[in-house]
């Protein structure tokens, strides 16, 4: 596994307590590529992005954040590898400000969006940058979420389900973010059951079932089989 390698992650088993959630799972995330992970609820995908970042009690395999050991990694130390996390509850701070939540985190490197490219990139967010987190409709706190980890510099961005619940009008503007990302050469991994929006978003997809892949895609055989994907996951 070379260090151009942004993720590679290889034979990864997790549990939580007794629960033996991933079985020997593996993907790779290559420089700038968006991979969607597919699957129904509770086959693993959050557990992975856990995983990748350390929240996980106990794991067993191989993690490699460019070419780093990620499993002999603290999590705060996994974030100056320069991972950024968005979970599917997104993490605001919801007594404090816009403003104050994109400026919390430390900035990991030099590829840190400005706050001013940030508002531009999400005029919303510069609308209410004032605001309580615990003010904003979930859209906006979905896009705080975000920018909070370009602003800190972020290289490989782990998404949850970025659109879960979230208007018709919000995906599409996340949808877009993600397409400037990947023009900027961020590695994206990205827990999905939206497939239309993977299927515009990501460049490889691997399927998850109990814990392990049970198939990958590129993007032209993912548009070959999407109907056959969608019964398959039941979406």
């Amino acid at each position: 596994m070379g260090e151009s390698i942004p993720l590679a992650v290889e034979g990864l088993h997790a549990w939580y307590g007794e629960s033996h959630v991933l079985h020997g799972l593996s993907l790779t995330v290559g420089g700038g590529e968006t991979i969607a992970l597919l699957g129904r609820n509770g086959v693993g995908k959050t557990t992975l992005m856990r995983a990748i970042v350390g929240i996980v009690p106990s794991r067993k395999g191989k993690i490699r954040i460019w070419g780093a050991d990620a499993i002999a990694t603290s999590p705060h130390k996994v974030a100056r590898l320069g991972v950024g996390y968005v979970p599917e509850e997104r993490g605001i701070y919801s007594s404090l400000t816009v403003h104050e939540n994109l400026i919390l985190p430390p900035v990991l490197s030099s590829k840190g969006m400005h706050i001013d490219e940030l508002f531009e990139l999400f005029p919303n967010l510069k609308e209410r940058r004032s605001s309580l987190g615990g003010q904003l409709s979930g859209g906006e706190q979905q896009m705080l979420a975000i920018a909070r980890i370009l602003h800190a510099g972020a290289s490989l961005m782990l998404l949850d389900e970025p659109t879960e619940g979230l208007a018709p009008v919000v995906v599409h503007k996340i949808g877009e973010v993600i397409q400037l990302l990947k023009a900027k050469g961020i590695s994206i991994l990205i827990a999905e059951q939206n497939l239309y929006f993977a299927s515009k978003v990501a460049d490889r997809f691997y399927v998850i079932e109990d814990g392990k892949v049970t198939a990958t895609y590129t993007h032209d055989e993912f548009s070959r089989s999407r109907e056959a994907v969608e019964v398959n996951l039941g979406v």
